[in-house]
């Protein structure tokens, strides 16, 4: 049986945000668009995406909020669709948000919002989206007017622009893979190895233990690791560390190393004690700690601690600073962390000396072009991801 051959100006691979906003984009321009995707939904991970509620972007979007080998690769996206072009898009539809904190902002009632007002924006436009279609090869045809033929879905596709917008392999519940990366590679484009960013650590030594029996509890931390430090707040798990802090650090942390938790950032401890002993002698150490942390935690810190039961006026200066120096600096070696399963993204991604900052196009593949986080980019924690997929979709969808 012959497959059906059809043509489009655009074939996008991915319906995710990144190539939904191309799509709209770019089939608003008045190319025929088409969006393929696997999955059964578009747009899984918008909907997950801040606890239901999708961190869209961040009053502060800045380069220097994006991990990448090139970190001067981002800024000519970013500047050229800002924070401030899509709020513009959220408002124009009507959708009520809000900003959480350090310039986060979440929609107030939920992601699918944000979904379909893209979904809205590529319906209007005229750009087509075809879901449960699997890409099964990808061929140049040599032919300037539609360079690359597709099988897809049982059909043979032609377009004149192709672009990959598969994200990596973060969350493969929700069906991602690393397709995008192996569409790079057969056309010659260094990929640098993936892994697992934004993500909780695991624990397998003395500190898992503390951990499970603190799960549930929750302290303002300072955390170091690879000449970066976050102040957010860190969550004790069953399998180990998770909270916005840890979640941004991971993005910096490599096997093997240590992370140094400031357990109490808000507080000189040693000093704290003194002026505390002086004023109230009679209060047990583990009553200050837990007026601090939380009667949990103090508990379970100063377990098996010889000082445990002792007041501040039984404190020595050497004891008072020795105690102080363990809750700024907690040192802490994870075993690793729980990797794709719960990473919001996937670090490393398409060289991006492989691909123009102004148009996402390969440099040696006319007329391909990789947006998202496919690419190697990565940003912090707060809206950073989606303002990189809409920037670098914008960027796109003006050339394919």
């Amino acid at each position: 049986m012959t497959e059906l051959l059809q043509k489009f100006d655009v074939v996008i691979i991915g319906a995710g945000a990144a190539g939904l906003m191309c799509a709209a984009k770019a089939a608003a321009r008045g190319r025929q668009v088409l969006v393929v995707d696997h999955a059964n939904k578009a747009g899984k991970k918008i909907l997950m995406s801040g606890g239901g509620r999708c961190n869209f972007t961040n009053y502060f979007v800045a380069a220097d909020k994006y991990l990448s080998h090139n970190p001067h690769f981002c800024k000519s996206a970013l500047k050229r669709y800002s924070q401030w072009d899509f709020i513009a898009l959220v408002e124009a539809n009507g959708i009520a948000y809000h900003e959480k904190k350090d310039g986060q902002l979440f929609c107030d009632n939920k992601a699918s919002d944000i979904l379909n007002m893209l979904l809205d924006e590529c319906a209007t436009a005229g750009a087509v989206i075809r879901l449960r279609t699997d890409v099964a090869d990808i061929q140049q045809t040599g032919n300037d007017d539609y360079r690359y033929q597709l099988s897809a879905g049982g059909e043979v596709l032609q377009c004149q622009s192709l672009v990959i917008a598969t994200g990596g392999p973060s969350i493969p519940t929700l069906g991602a893979t690393g397709f995008g990366y192996d569409i790079a590679r057969q056309f010659g484009l260094k990929v640098y190895p993936a892994r697992a960013g934004l993500v909780p650590f695991t624990l397998t030594d003395r500190n898992k233990a503390l951990s499970e029996a603190l799960s549930g509890t929750a302290l303002a931390v300072d955390v170091s690791c690879g000449g970066m430090s976050f102040l957010d707040d860190m969550l004790f798990t069953h399998r180990g560390l998770s909270g916005p802090a840890m979640l941004q650090i991971s993005s910096y942390w490599q096997q093997g190393d240590e992370l140094l938790i400031n357990l109490l950032p808000a507080e000189d401890c040693a000093s704290l004690l003194r002026q505390v002993a002086h004023e109230r002698p009679k209060l047990l150490l583990r009553t200050w700690l837990a007026e601090l942390t939380t009667n949990k935690f103090a508990e379970r810190w100063l377990d098996g601690h010889a000082l445990a039961a002792a007041t501040l006026a039984q404190l020595s200066g050497a004891e008072m600073d020795a105690i102080a120096e363990g809750l700024h600096q907690w040192r802490v070696k994870p075993a690793g962390t729980e990797g794709y399963r719960t990473a919001e993204v996937a670090l490393g991604g398409v060289d991006t000396d492989e691909l123009s900052s102004k148009t996402m196009e390969a440099k040696q593949a006319p007329g391909l072009f990789f947006i998202g986080e496919v690419v190697d980019v990565t940003g912090h924690l707060g809206g950073f991801n989606f303002q990189w997929a809409w920037a670098s979709a914008v960027a796109a969808a003006e050339f394919v």
